[in-house]
């Protein structure tokens, strides 16, 4: 079980940054003044994703553990600024209100790493 899990969360955090360096990288070069903070947020998940493919794939638990703490707080405090003060972002994010647009796999991602974590210890 521990395996399958360590293989999807490999793909889910592979696709989430594949998907946001793509993003990222154009926004940042075509539309930066409309919505810096939302883009750089962007950015930083990017590289953050690939982080945690490099944490589950090695098998580092603290690293991984580490890296999904750091995720699951910032998508709940980028969930809980879509809500509370929307104008901070120009469009929809991945983590807009809590990765709604995006089945909630920003907030999903980050709770099965830290089980993956608890249960391969």
């Amino acid at each position: 079980m521990i395996v399958g899990l360590s293989r999807l969360l490999i793909v889910g955090y592979l696709i989430l940054a594949v998907a946001a360096t793509g993003r990222s990288a154009f926004q940042i070069a075509t539309k930066f003044s409309e919505a810096p903070f939302a883009y750089s947020l962007s950015a930083i998940a990017a590289a953050h994703y690939f982080f945690a493919v490099l944490a589950i794939a090695r098998r580092w638990r603290r690293f991984a553990i580490a890296i999904m703490v750091i995720e699951l707080i910032g998508v709940l405090s980028v969930g809980m600024l879509t809500y509370l003060i929307p104008t901070l972002f120009h469009a929809n994010s991945v983590w807009s209100y809590f990765g709604l647009g995006y089945g909630y796999v920003p907030v999903l991602l980050p709770i099965l790493g830290l089980w993956w974590a608890w249960e391969s210890r």
